[in-house]
């Protein structure tokens, strides 16, 4: 989860680099009769003037990150590395996750200014640097081992029930609800009907794996007491009256290293990524013919 938003940060600040050098695009600093975005008693503000503001704080800064980009691309067509769409979707569905669904996510970015095409375009651009990155990088078993020997109660798997829920405000309207399932109705399209949790109603209320102690009491209770496939009454929390539907159940499992064998090579990979990229992108700074002619500020 952590990552997947530090990931969203990165993505969304490569997304501002081209805001902010996309702004004065198309303006010379001598051209006359300059937009006015804002004014003060009158007195204007010129785009350009923004423009130029914004170069001095963070051009340089901006303009590296854009100089690594277009390297990135260079080097991945060089390489001939290619990023499937269905990479870029699974990459795209860890935001969804985290924050709700996709029509959060895009709200997200919306409120930010920024599209789902900026995060494809930035989600591809990464994909093509962890593939390229990759190739460098050996992870030995015995780095395996050690990781996990050191780590093996976190690779341990408490019981866990994957359910979806719909939330309303009141017992009579809990109760309309349950009426409407025990009538056969879609319970996806009474979530996205009733239910008042709009981070996850749009997705049928889809709340995915939970292990004991991750939601409140009284919904655990009911939801580890049920099997797969069946649908509460109303469960009353602080929250509301919700309506569970347990959709599958995962027992509790021992650690077993040959089953986390992959998840620790990822993991290193990733802390041995950060370090990597700096030397990588160093030798191809070298390689290319790099010439940045903003003055530095």
């Amino acid at each position: 989860m952590n990552e997947n938003k530090s990931n969203l940060t990165r993505t969304i600040a490569l997304i501002v680099v081209f805001t902010l050098l996309g702004i004065g695009a198309g303006y010379g600093a001598a051209q006359l009769n300059q937009p006015v975005i804002a004014s003060v008693n009158g007195e204007k503000i010129t785009q350009q003037e923004f423009y130029d503001s914004l170069v001095k704080a963070n051009g340089n800064q901006v303009l590296d990150s854009m100089i690594a980009l277009k390297i990135v691309k260079l080097e991945a067509a060089k390489q001939n590395i290619v990023v499937a769409e269905e990479e870029v979707a699974a990459e795209i569905q860890k935001y969804y996750d985290y924050y709700g669904g996709e029509q959060a996510f895009k709200e997200t970015l919306q409120a930010s200014g920024h599209t789902i095409e900026d995060v494809r375009e930035d989600t591809t651009a990464n994909l093509q640097v962890k593939k390229m990155l990759s190739q460098r990088i050996t992870i030995s078993e015995e780095e395996i081992k050690e990781y996990y020997e050191a780590n093996q109660d976190s690779f341990a798997q408490p019981e866990q029930v994957k359910a979806s829920h719909i939330l309303v405000d009141n017992l009579e309207a809990a109760n309309e609800v349950k009426a409407k399932l025990d009538g056969g109705a879609d319970f996806a399209q009474l979530a996205s009907e009733y239910s008042t949790d709009v981070s996850n109603k749009d997705n049928g209320g889809d709340l995915g794996y939970f292990a004991e102690g991750q939601m409140v009491p009284e919904f655990d209770e009911v939801a580890f007491a049920m099997q797969a496939g069946e649908i509460s009454g109303p469960v009353q929390t602080d929250y509301g009256f919700h309506i569970i539907k347990v959709t599958d159940k995962k027992a509790a499992q021992e650690p077993d290293y040959e089953a986390s064998k992959e998840e620790i090579r990822q993991t290193l990979l990733e802390e041995r990524m950060g370090d990597e990229y700096a030397v990588w992108m160093d030798e191809l700074f070298q390689q290319y013919e790099v010439k940045n002619n903003l003055v530095k500020q």
